[in-house]
C-alpha cells in the first residue's frame, strides 16, 4: 500500500545565511543637536557594530545590499540629525576600527562602514554645508569653566596663541603638539576603544576622564588625515574643501588684530585684512620654493669661494639662512603637531638638511678657533652633502602635481620594504664573508675579502670565480658556486620582484595615495593656531626682539599687538606682490573666490541652532551649522526653504568602470538567487508519494 509522506516546512534559521538575508530591525541611533562628541561617538558605534557582523570589502558595502543598512543610516542622519560632530565622529571611528585586527576582517568592514557613511553623508548636503561639517573642531567642554585668570604665564609668543585658543593650555587633556606620532596614534586608538569596549552609555558616563579628550580641537579632514581615510579624503566634495584652503576661498583668520579668533570662513576681499593672505599654503609654498632657491644660492656661493681663514659675509648670510630654517621648522613642528609633521616625507629632508648644517658650523668654528684648517676642510667636505637633500627639497613644489605625487608615496613603500628585505642579505652576507675570512685566512686579509664578497653582492661574479681556486683548493669553489647563485639570481630576483610588487600595490590607488599626500600638506599649512606668521629669515626679527622682552616684563596684550605691528612693518612687501597677483587673477576670473554652492548664512551661532519643535516633523537636514558668509544674505535668501538635493549614494568620486558595473551586476544576481534559496528554504512543503 503506498505510504504518503508529508514533509514538514524547514525552519526559519536563527542567524541569517547570508548578509542579505532578512534580519531584525536594528533601532537607529538617536542623536541630538546638543550631544556632546563623546555621546555621539558612542551611540554611532552600537548601531555599526550591530549591522556590521561579517567581512565585506569595501565595494561590497558601497554596491550590494550587504550596505543596505548604512543607507539607512545615512537617511536617518541627513533627515533627522543636526549634530555638527558626525563626520568627525564617524571618521573617528573608522580611524578605531582600523586599527583593530581581529583576524576575522570585521574590524576592516566596519571602518569601511564608518567611511562610506562619512561621504555618503556629506554628498547629500551643499557645498557650503559640507565646509561647515568638515572643518568643525570638536570642543573642549570644560574650558568654559575654567575662569581667564588661569591663562599660562609663557607670554610672548605663546601668550599670543593662548589668547585665542586658550584651550591649548587650559585644558586638561593633552595638547597635540605633547606626544610623538605614534604615542599620538596609540593615545587617539586608546580613547575610542573606551567607548566602543562598554555596551551601555551610562558606563561612559562613569569614566573620571573623558576618553575623547585627544581628540578635542581636531576637525573632520585632521582626524581623516590620521585615520588614513584616504577614500574619503579623495571624494570630490573633500577635495574641493581641501583645494579651497589650499587657494584661500576658504581661510581661518580674517582679522591681524589683538582680539582675533581662529575659525573657518569663506574669504571676501572687501572686507578681509589683506595681511591675512599670508597664511594662504598656496603662498605659503611659493615663498617657500623662492627662500631655497635663495638658500641654495647663498650654499653653492659658499662652497665655492671656500675661505679656509675667515668667516665671510655670504658665510655669515648663509649661517642666518640656516637659523631661520630651524626656527621655521621648529615652529612647524609645534604648529602642525608630530603626526602631520612626520606625515609629510619632505620634513625628513629639512631635519637632515638642518643636522649636516649644524655639524658643519661646530667643524667650522672649531677649526678656526683652533687653527686646525684640517678640520676646517672636513667642515667644508661635510657642508658638500647638503646638495644630497637641498636640491631635491627646492624641487618638492613638483610633488604637488598628480604624476610627481604619485611616484613619491611608491618610492616611499619600496624604501620601506627594500629595508626589510637588506635585513635577510645582511644575514647571508655575514655569514659568507666569515666563512671565506676564516678558509682563505692565508691569501686574504679580511677587507681584501670583504670587499671581494661586496662586489659580487652588487653583480660582479666572475671576480668570484676567479678567487675560488685561492680562497680554498676544496672548499672554495662549491662555497663561491652557492654564494653566487644566492646572491646574484635568488636574492636579487626575489628582490626586484618584491619592489615591483610594491609599486604596483601603491600605484593602484595612485589617485588616493596622491591626494593624501596633498591634503596633508594642506592641513599641515593650515592649522597652526599662530596669528602671526612669520616667513624666515623674517621669524629671527621677532625671535630676537620679544624673546628676551619676555624675562622682564609680564605678558600681556603689548606683546601681540607689537608683533602684528612688525609683521606688517617686515611683511608688506611680500603683501603687495600677493595682492597684485589676485588682483590680476580676478580679472580673469571674476568669481575666483566664490565657486562653493549653497545658501549663505550671516551668523554661524544662530543658525547652528535646531529648529523648533513641531509635532509634526523631526528637525530637517537644511537646519545646518552655517560658516560666516562672504557677502551679506538677504532675509528672502534665509528665509528660503532649500530644496531637498536627490541622493547620491552610489556616489564614489569618479564614475565606474566596466569592471566595477560588471561586478556590481553579478554581486546582485548572487543576492538575487540567495533570497530565492531562503525562501524555497522557508516555504511551504510538499508532499512525495513513495511506493
Amino acid at each position: 500500500m503506498p505510504i504518503r509522506v508529508k514533509s514538514r516546512p524547514l525552519r526559519s534559521p536563527d542567524r541569517a545565511l547570508s548578509p542579505v538575508s532578512p534580519r531584525r530591525e536594528i533601532p537607529l541611533p538617536v542623536i541630538e543637536h546638543d550631544d556632546i562628541f563623546r555621546d555621539v561617538v558612542k551611540k554611532l558605534s552600537q548601531y555599526i557594530a550591530e549591522v556590521v557582523y561579517m567581512p565585506s570589502t569595501f565595494e561590497q558595502l558601497r554596491t550590494t545590499s550587504a550596505g543596505d543598512d548604512l543607507r539607512t543610516l545615512v537617511d536617518h542622519l541627513n533627515a533627522q540629525v543636526t549634530n555638527p560632530a558626525i563626520v568627525n565622529a564617524l571618521l573617528a571611528l573608522r580611524w578605531h576600527y582600523g586599527a583593530v585586527n581581529d583576524g576575522r576582517g570585521i574590524g576592516e568592514a566596519r571602518a569601511n562602514a564608518c567611511e562610506i557613511v562619512a561621504w555618503r553623508f556629506l554628498t547629500r548636503l551643499s557645498e557650503r554645508e559640507a565646509v561647515d561639517f568638515c572643518l568643525y573642531e570638536i570642543p573642549d567642554n570644560c574650558e568654559n569653566d575654567v575662569s581667564d585668570a588661569e591663562a599660562p604665564a609663557d607670554g610672548g609668543e605663546s601668550n599670543e596663541r593662548t589668547a585665542l585658543l586658550s584651550h591649548a593650555s587650559r585644558s586638561s587633556s593633552p595638547d597635540r603638539n605633547q606626544f610623538p606620532g605614534s604615542l599620538r596614534r596609540n593615545q587617539l586608538f586608546l580613547s575610542v576603544s573606551k567607548l566602543t569596549m562598554s555596551r551601555h552609555a551610562s558606563d561612559v558616563e562613569q569614566l573620571d576622564d573623558d576618553p575623547t579628550a585627544p581628540f578635542i580641537h581636531l576637525n573632520a579632514l585632521e582626524i581623516a588625515a590620521i585615520a588614513d581615510a584616504k577614500r574619503f579624503l579623495s571624494q570630490h566634495v573633500v577635495q574641493k574643501i581641501i583645494t579651497g584652503i589650499w587657494n584661500g576661498e576658504i581661510i581661518f583668520w580674517d582679522r591681524l588684530t589683538v582680539h582675533s579668533e581662529k575659525k573657518p570662513r569663506f574669504y571676501n576681499p572687501s572686507t578681509a585684512d589683506p595681511f591675512s593672505r599670508l597664511r594662504v599654503p598656496k603662498y605659503l609654498k611659493a615663498y617657500e620654493v623662492a627662500f631655497f632657491i635663495a638658500f641654495l644660492i647663498l650654499y653653492y656661493s659658499v662652497l665655492i669661494e671656500q675661505n679656509r681663514y675667515s668667516i665671510t659675509p655670504l658665510e655669515v648670510l648663509l649661517y642666518i639662512w640656516f637659523a631661520a630654517f630651524f626656527y621655521d621648522e621648529v615652529s612647524e613642528y609645534i604648529d602642525a603637531g608630530s603626526i602631520f609633521y612626520a606625515a609629510d616625507v619632505w620634513n625628513l629632508f629639512d631635519m637632515t638638511m638642518i643636522a649636516i648644517g649644524a655639524v658643519f658650523a661646530i667643524l667650522r668654528f672649531m677649526g678656526l678657533y683652533t687653527g686646525d684648517y684640517t678640520l676646517v676642510d672636513i667642515a667644508f667636505d661635510v657642508l658638500s652633502l647638503e646638495a644630497l637633500f637641498m636640491v631635491p627639497r627646492v624641487c618638492s613644489i613638483l610633488s604637488l602635481s598628480p604624476y610627481w605625487g604619485t611616484l613619491i608615496p611608491c618610492l616611499k613603500e619600496m624604501g620601506k620594504d627594500f629595508l626589510k628585505f637588506m635585513v635577510l642579505v645582511v644575514i647571508v652576507y655575514v655569514g659568507f664573508l666569515t666563512t671565506f675570512s676564516l678558509v682563505g685566512r692565508e691569501m686574504f686579509s679580511f677587507p681584501h675579502m670583504a670587499m671581494i664578497v661586496t662586489k659580487i653582492f652588487f653583480g660582479s661574479s666572475y671576480v668570484g670565480f676567479d678567487v675560488m681556486e685561492e680562497i680554498d683548493p676544496i672548499f672554495g669553489p662549491p662555497l663561491m658556486l652557492i654564494f653566487v647563485t644566492l646572491s646574484s639570481i635568488l636574492l636579487m630576483g626575489s628582490l626586484t620582484g618584491m619592489l615591483s610588487n610594491s609599486f604596483s600595490r601603491v600605484i593602484t590607488h595612485a589617485r588616493e595615495e596622491y591626494l593624501y599626500v596633498y591634503s596633508v600638506y594642506v592641513l599641515e599649512a593650515s592649522t597652526s593656531n599662530r596669528l602671526t606668521h612669520f616667513y624666515p629669515p623674517f621669524n629671527l626679527i621677532p625671535l630676537g626682539i620679544f624673546r628676551p622682552l619676555r624675562l622682564f616684563f609680564p605678558a600681556n596684550d603689548k606683546f601681540r599687538q607689537g608683533r602684528i605691528l612688525l609683521l606688517r612693518a617686515t611683511h608688506a612687501p611680500i603683501v603687495g606682490a600677493i595682492q597684485t597677483y589676485e588682483w590680476l587673477t580676478k580679472k580673469v576670473n571674476p568669481d575666483g573666490f566664490d565657486t562653493f554652492r549653497g545658501p549663505r548664512q550671516g551668523s554661524f551661532k544662530r543658525n547652528s541652532q535646531p529648529p523648533p519643535n513641531r509635532p509634526d516633523s523631526r528637525p530637517r537636514s537644511g537646519y545646518r551649522p552655517r560658516l560666516p558668509a562672504s557677502r551679506p544674505a538677504s532675509a528672502e535668501l534665509v528665509n528660503r526653504p532649500k530644496p531637498r538635493e536627490e541622493p547620491q549614494d552610489d556616489y564614489a568620486g569618479d564614475a565606474p568602470s566596466d569592471v566595477e558595473v560588471r561586478i556590481a551586476e553579478l554581486a546582485a544576481k548572487i543576492d538575487r538567487l540567495t533570497a530565492l534559496v531562503v525562501a524555497l528554504q522557508s516555504g511551504a512543503g510538499t508532499e512525495t508519494i513513495r511506493t
